[in-house]
């Protein structure tokens, strides 16, 4: 059976970019710097998730970059400002899907999509599981949290529940940051037990 091409899947239309790309910009956030605080936001994703790979992801106006990363620069050795793993194209990757859709994803084995299967990132770093939320700013989305394990994850309800509180965190660190005078980190505070 053959789908007609409105039924295959694609790279998602990016219908908010000049929108995003004003508020990232309004924001602060165009930059292609590392930002340590990010970084930090990363690592602490990836503990809590208990997974190898963690990441916050902007889309830019022509690519995404992971403004914070976990393992981050540093800790692989990287000068991070030349780093490989944290600038790509728009159409590598899942975050992108998470972005245009404005809704968490789960994937808890990529390869069972035929549309991830054959990403360059599956292959690169070997990834079999993700899980991203978008970084929702009112009615834009400026990029995703995501973690990226290399085994078969089940996300479930409450790895979903999760991810889309850590990126509404962070949301509100990043607007209140904006604001002057407020001098609030970017560092998540810790799930109330």
């Amino acid at each position: 059976m053959t789908l007609s091409p409105a039924f295959r899947f694609v790279t998602p239309v990016d219908r908010d970019v000049h929108r995003r790309t004003a508020r990232l910009r309004e924001l602060d956030l165009l930059s292609e710097d590392p930002n340590p605080e990010f970084d930090e936001f990363a690592a602490a994703l990836a503990k809590d998730l208990d997974t190898p790979i963690a990441g916050v992801n902007i889309i830019g106006p022509e690519r995404q970059f992971f403004a914070g990363i976990y393992p981050s620069s540093e800790e692989r050795g990287v000068d991070p400002k030349n780093d490989p793993f944290r600038v790509m194209s728009c159409d590598s990757g899942f975050c992108i899907y998470a972005t245009a859709r404005m809704h968490a994803l789960a994937l808890d084995e990529v390869n069972d999509y035929h549309i991830f299967a054959g990403n360059p990132v599956v292959d690169a770093i070997g990834v079999r599981s993700y899980l991203g939320a978008p970084l929702i700013d009112g009615t834009v989305a400026l990029g995703t949290v995501a973690v990226i394990d290399t085994k078969t994850r089940e996300w479930g309800a409450d790895g979903i529940a999760y991810i889309k509180s850590r990126a509404a965190e962070l949301m509100r660190k990043i607007e209140r940051r904006a604001r002057p005078g407020d001098g609030s980190g970017l560092v998540p505070d810790r799930p109330e037990s």
